[in-house]
């Protein structure tokens, strides 16, 4: 089983989408928000999508372009293990947006082969609404050929060290991973399926990283940006230890500063004491 850095440069789409509040609020919902920006349809300008919301829009995307790359033996060996979201703006409803999903990274990696995907989204007036780089593992599978980039993704925002400022606890309830699966329209059956999770080795089903990511983003939006998602800018971060369901998380965080402005280092650890995310960067 073997990645070939042929790969990089291979494209899936464009493909348009038309998000609705309904999509928005559906969202939102899901992971537990309760932030009235998300919800109420009466604001003068209407409600705001959570900043994670655009791997929504993304996911097509990426089941299109491992498709179209990955050998499906490959395919159930994927996690996902990093994340740079750069928003330039949020989505909004009635957003016709297009979005192309380009492969620009295949390394070989200790655990496996490495490969990042750049997503890039646009309106209908051809502006920029989100740009992600979203790195996969291989675990097991090698990378074949050199190292190759087609550009450089985003790594230049690196967390800073610093004792956390504060800690929020989050809730994940048995039915979080089948709830977020409807609301968010991503699916991969790891997280709703148990007899598919423990056939390919995991002890149950587990939440989706983004779910993981997007409360997290509550979490820090709600004690560094007085709960204004409008705020952030930039959201990078590595997944790491799987989260089971029914649990707590533990968000811990800490405003510091970077070229880009200000910023908040944030981790979440499971309720057995591992980080589910660490690395965790946001730009506000």
């Amino acid at each position: 089983m073997t990645i070939s850095a042929d790969i990089v440069g291979v494209e899936a789409g464009p493909m348009l989408q038309e998000v609705d509040a309904r999509w928005l609020m559906a969202y939102s919902a899901g992971i537990g928000e309760a932030n009235p920006l998300y919800f109420d349809t009466s604001l003068k300008d209407g409600i705001v999508a959570h900043p994670v919301f655009p791997v929504c829009y993304e996911w097509p995307l990426a089941v299109a372009i491992r498709d179209k790359t990955i050998q499906s033996e490959a395919r159930v060996k994927a996690v996902h293990a990093t994340h740079d979201l750069v928003l330039h703006r949020l989505p909004v409803p009635g957003d016709r947006l297009s979005t192309t999903a380009r492969v620009v990274a295949v390394e070989r990696r200790k655990p496996g082969a490495y490969v990042v995907t750049r997503f890039e989204t646009r309106d209908a007036s051809g502006a920029a609404v989100t740009t992600t780089d979203a790195g996969t593992l291989y675990l097991g599978v090698e990378a074949t050929g050199p190292d190759r980039s087609l550009h450089a993704p985003y790594r230049d925002l690196e967390p800073v060290e610093a004792p956390a400022a504060w800690k929020r606890q989050v809730p994940v309830h048995g039915g979080a991973a089948h709830i977020y699966t409807e609301c968010s329209r991503i699916w991969n059956p790891i997280h709703t399926d148990r007899a598919v999770a423990l056939a390919v080795g995991l002890p149950d089903i587990i939440l989706h990283g983004t779910a993981t990511l997007a409360m997290a983003v509550s979490a820090v939006v709600e004690s560094e940006a007085g709960g204004d998602p409008t705020r952030v800018k930039r959201i990078r971060c590595r997944f790491g230890a799987m989260v089971l369901m029914p649990s707590t998380l533990t968000v811990e965080g800490v405003r510091t500063a970077s070229p880009e402005g200000k910023t908040v280092t944030f981790r979440v650890l499971t309720d057995y004491g591992a980080p589910a995310i660490r690395d965790g960067v946001l730009v506000l």
